[in-house]
């Protein structure tokens, strides 16, 4: 049976290539976005199997409506993509609270909501599959990309719960951590840069300038990207985590050596700090 999605930022990037792997695979894509307009050509080209859905997935009641409204007019969700976003650059000084508090509720609380809605349908079919669009930046992060970092640090640490909750359902989650695709995540209207401060130029510059300066020669393949992502649903035995491209595997691989060799440098002291009985 063909499977149903939606997928939320479908009108670009990433979002865009993993509507069109969808509809190449002769599923149905009910693809949401606010400006719905960017998927005209792909409603036209495939009018039997693209619906297109206006939505703001900050808005949480409007969340609980489309999840709703998609399941009475498909019958189910067989898989929910929580993909909309954007990127962030600012030191974490430079970050205002309503800076912060938006991108939370873009990253976080409105994934959050769509996976709740989601999951009653789920789980009275005992099937599903929640892809989480998270990045390599929520596995650890840098100057320069302090908020954008703990939205997804937030949103995996949600989902590694989740996951462990729901697959007695028969419902799978998967983390999806991609590194620098050609997808203008970086280009001018897409990357939101925070007032800079000089104190931090050293530091967060290099960032500031770099994303944009590389916007457009991304080594990452969208349309490879929504393949593997696809290959990954189709595996009898997924991983919870899927990182994407060279840099995210040789960045997350680094990081990860960091990290236990800090551990063992200080597991004496870390291991000291229980009553002696």
């Amino acid at each position: 049976m063909n499977k149903v999605w939606l997928v939320t930022g479908a009108s670009k990037g990433l979002g865009r290539a993993i509507a069109e792997a969808a509809v190449a695979a002769g599923d149905i894509v009910v693809a949401a976005a606010r400006r719905t307009e960017l998927l005209d050509d792909l409603v036209a080209a495939h009018p039997d199997q693209v619906e297109t859905l206006s939505l703001d997935v900050t808005d949480i009641a409007a969340v609980q409506a489309a999840v709703d409204g998609v399941v009475a007019r498909h019958g189910r969700i067989d898989i929910l993509v929580n993909n909309a976003g954007r990127g962030t650059v600012g030191a974490v000084e430079e970050t205002t609270d309503e800076d912060l508090r938006n991108l939370m509720d873009l990253h976080f609380f409105g994934p959050a909501a769509l996976t709740r809605a989601a999951l009653p349908h789920m789980r009275r079919r005992r099937s599903g599959a929640i892809v989480q669009m998270s990045s390599m930046g929520g596995r650890f992060s840098f100057a320069g990309v302090g908020a954008y970092s703990a939205t997804k640090f937030a949103l995996e640490g949600l989902s590694e719960a989740l996951a462990a909750e729901v697959a007695p359902h028969g419902i799978r989650v998967l983390i999806v951590e991609p590194g620098a695709f050609r997808t203008s995540f970086a280009g001018a209207g897409s990357l939101q840069q925070y007032a800079a401060l000089d104190a931090y130029q050293d530091t967060v510059g290099p960032v500031r300038s770099g994303l944009p300066g590389g916007n457009g020669q991304e080594a990452g393949d969208p349309a490879k990207a929504a393949a593997a992502i696809l290959t990954v649903l189709d595996a009898d035995e997924p991983p919870l985590r899927l990182p994407l491209g060279n840099d995210a595997a040789d960045a997350i691989i680094d990081h990860l050596d960091r990290v236990g060799t800090e551990l063992r440098s200080w597991e004496k002291l870390t291991r000291s700090t229980d009553f002696d009985d």
